[in-house]
């Protein structure tokens, strides 16, 4: 592999990172040219090179193959059209320009859609348009249910491009997220006592219907989603699941905004995943605009899939849960995450990293550099072992006690934020570990929260909170703060409760600050030191 930089783009800093290792794709794409260039750059793991799928460049019009618009469903014309692709070898499926509507597409080996500007292709409102059911993960647990609207199971090189629209028409779902929550419940529970995959079938019979996702490969390789726009669906918008060789760029997500609101409504969620790049996509959603996944509880650590190699950057996104997250579905464990150059806009947060006992998996070697938010409705930064439940007393760790560690945050700034800057919520059996924050400048309604959590290094921060203590440490220890801005009037600028020990403060002059340390219960003599 050649070794090479990142162009820089707009105002984002040059990148810097620890590693040499870079991919490069490949300059020729068979049906859409120079415009499948993707910028090089270094990432700090090793990244394999990433693919383009291998897709001849003959077209197939699906109007060739009895497509017509005006309510008609064409689901069999464009079935017919795939198929005629693969027969031949494999190529380019066209959605012309107009309103097409369809049921389920399944996409085969070396076939792509293209979608023309001004081409909409409408999913059906008919879950019977959906079946038969098909192999699925839903909210990250394995079961047979309906298609996702487009699907692909065991195919190599599969694409879906252009400047068209595909509306998910989700509003008829959107009611089973309350109606059918029992359901959601049930497969959870079948997952967490080893039911067999083939007895945990959810197809519609007797109201037992699972809501699809709207874009789902199972155990494919080499896939594009490029240009196209997605409008509400039912449920999780783009999540390949067991997949490898992923690159989803120029893509716009929305499931938030007047169309209305989708429950589950996900961005990009990829799912025990390897070699994954987003790049350069917008997104508006009633839930998290990014979501990296590797398996729910016990079913999770079953399969024990994890989710590696993921590269994020040159992103926006507005509203929705979460800019950038891991979890909390992490059984499988998530490494190897760089994401850099995105900014986001009245969502909860900007990153995310959220698991729970029982959940089990690793989640380590991330790095989130060049970043930004405005209007965080919540916490710039949260890192929560306690996503479903809240701190009890130490109890003996297992193969369902997730991790938290080697995680590295710089350059992120926030302007506004009603929550903590950041929030850190290890467990007491499992403290999270080894993260560095460095360079931050957030404004925000609370300081830094750390709970349960060792090794963790501030340095170079400019946080400003509106109320409370601008660091407040709780059962820490080996927590470093280093040229840590104090600010005006802080009533106390360091707080510290429980036992810890090794809490340093260097270069960090008083200034106007009030009190400077605060020392509540259970703190051990000569736990904090501050030198300057």
């Amino acid at each position: 592999m050649r070794e090479c930089t990142l162009e820089r783009r707009g105002s984002a800093a040059p990148e810097r990172s620890p590693g040499i290792f870079v991919f490069l794709l490949p300059v020729f794409f068979v049906f859409y040219g120079a415009a499948a260039q993707t910028d090089p750059f270094r990432a700090p793991f090793a990244m394999p090179a990433l693919r383009l799928p291998d897709i001849p460049g003959r077209t197939y019009d699906i109007r060739s193959f009895g497509a017509l618009e005006g309510g008609a469903k064409n689901t069999e014309a464009i079935r017919s059209a795939i198929g005629a692709a693969a027969a031949s070898g494999g190529g380019v499926v066209l959605i012309p320009r107009g309103r097409w509507l369809t049921g389920a597409i399944h996409l085969e080996s070396h076939t792509g859609l293209r979608l023309e500007k001004g081409a909409e292709l409408l999913f059906s409102q008919d879950p019977a348009d959906y079946l038969p059911v098909v192999f699925s993960r839903h909210e990250d647990t394995e079961c047979f249910k309906y298609s996702a609207f487009i699907y692909a199971d065991r195919k190599t090189d599969i694409a879906i491009t252009g400047e068209g629209v595909l509306n998910g028409q989700g509003t008829p779902w959107w009611a089973w997220k309350e109606e059918r929550k029992d359901l959601e419940a049930k497969l959870i529970d079948m997952g967490n006592r080893d039911v067999p995959v083939n007895q945990r079938v959810f197809d519609g019979a007797d109201g037992n219907g699972l809501r699809p996702a709207f874009f789902q490969p199972m155990r494919c390789k080499n896939i594009l989603v490029e240009g196209v726009t997605f409008l509400y669906g039912a449920f999780w918008t783009i999540t390949p699941t067991y997949c490898e060789n992923v690159i989803i760029r120029g893509v716009t997500i929305e499931t938030e905004g007047e169309g209305g609101h989708t429950p589950n409504g996900d961005g990009v969620d990829p799912s025990s995943c390897r070699n994954v790049l987003i790049e350069g996509c917008t997104f508006n959603t009633g839930d998290d605009c990014i979501a990296i996944k590797a398996g729910r509880d016990r079913d999770g650590l079953r399969v024990n899939a994890p989710t590696e190699n993921v590269i994020i950057r040159h992103c926006r996104g507005f509203n929705g849960h979460g800019g950038i997250v891991v979890g909390s579905e992490t059984a499988g464990g998530v490494s190897n995450v760089f994401a850099r150059d995105c900014s986001f806009s009245g969502t909860d947060r900007i990153v995310r990293i959220k698991t729970a006992r029982g959940r089990g998996g690793v989640l380590q070697h991330m790095w989130f550099q060049d970043l930004s938010g405005e209007r965080v409705r919540l916490e710039g930064i949260h890192l929560n072992m306690l996503y479903t439940g809240s701190r009890l007393p130490e109890q003996p760790p297992g193969p369902a006690t997730p991790r938290i560690r080697d995680m590295h945050f710089s350059r992120i700034t926030q302007s506004s934020g009603q929550g903590y800057a950041l929030e850190i919520l290890g467990l007491p059996e499992m403290p999270v570990e080894d993260v560095t924050f460095d360079s931050l400048s957030i404004r925000s309604a609370l300081g830094i929260h750390c709970a349960d959590a060792r090794s963790i290094a501030f340095s170079h921060l400019d946080v400003r909170p509106h109320s409370g203590p601008t660091v407040w440490l709780e059962f820490c220890s080996g927590v470093k703060l280093d040229a840590v801005r104090v600010p005006e009037g802080a009533d106390p600028f360091l707080r510290v409760e429980g036992q810890g020990t090794g809490i340093v403060v260097r270069h960090t002059p008083p200034a106007g600050a009030k009190r400077m340390l605060e020392l509540g219960r259970g703190v051990l003599p000569g736990a904090v030191n501050i030198v300057n």
